[in-house]
């Protein structure tokens, strides 16, 4: 969660090396439409994390929000703020919905037609999970470090560290990681 402008910083760092770009450029940002909304969304979540004590603050707050949900309803994404860690790469747009109550660790990558929702509890993600298109997780479930989650597939049991998983419902398919299947940029993890 970001906390102070330190961390803003490092979120919005990380989120760029997800998207194997070095630096911002104003290509990137107007034409990239899931990196400006995730600029926003971090933006946002800075905001409301440290700032909001101003009133100017919280205009900018309101105001940001609305763009955001205007570009978002437009690419098909329901993501709240304070949800996912640094590192978050959408791959491209498309219906993704993830419960506000979703804790998500860092370096996720996931892919459009994806629901993380709500079932008697909500999944706890650990960092750098690949989570493939179609895929549903859902429930009171925890979802180890280095997980693969294949397309279409439907999680709602915990799923141990360093698996690939795939399926209705989803079981182990392979002792792969996600780093091993190579689904992160050279030099991405740290």
């Amino acid at each position: 969660m970001i906390t102070d402008k330190a961390s803003y910083t490092y979120y919005l760092e990380r989120d760029l090396k997800a998207y194997q770009l070095d630096k911002l450029s104003f290509y990137n940002y107007c034409w990239m439409d899931c990196v400006r909304f995730q600029r926003r969304l971090r933006k946002i979540e800075y905001i409301h994390n440290v700032r909001r004590k101003n009133i100017f603050c919280r205009i900018y707050l309101i105001l940001l929000e609305v763009m955001n949900h205007r570009l978002a309803t437009r690419l098909g994404l329901s993501i709240p703020k304070n949800v996912f860690g640094a590192g978050l790469c959408i791959v491209h747009y498309g219906t993704l919905i993830v419960s506000p109550k979703a804790r998500i660790g860092e370096n996720c990558r996931i892919h459009p037609s994806t629901s993380i929702g709500e079932y008697n509890g909500t999944p706890v993600i650990g960092n750098n999970v690949y989570i493939g298109p179609g895929a549903k997780l859902f429930g009171n479930i925890k979802i180890g470090n280095n997980v693969t989650i294949g397309a279409n597939a439907v999680v709602n049991r915990d799923v141990p560290d360093n698996v690939t998983v795939g399926g209705i419902p989803a079981k182990i398919i392979s002792n792969k990681s996600s780093i091993e299947n190579d689904f992160y940029p050279k030099n991405f993890i740290k």
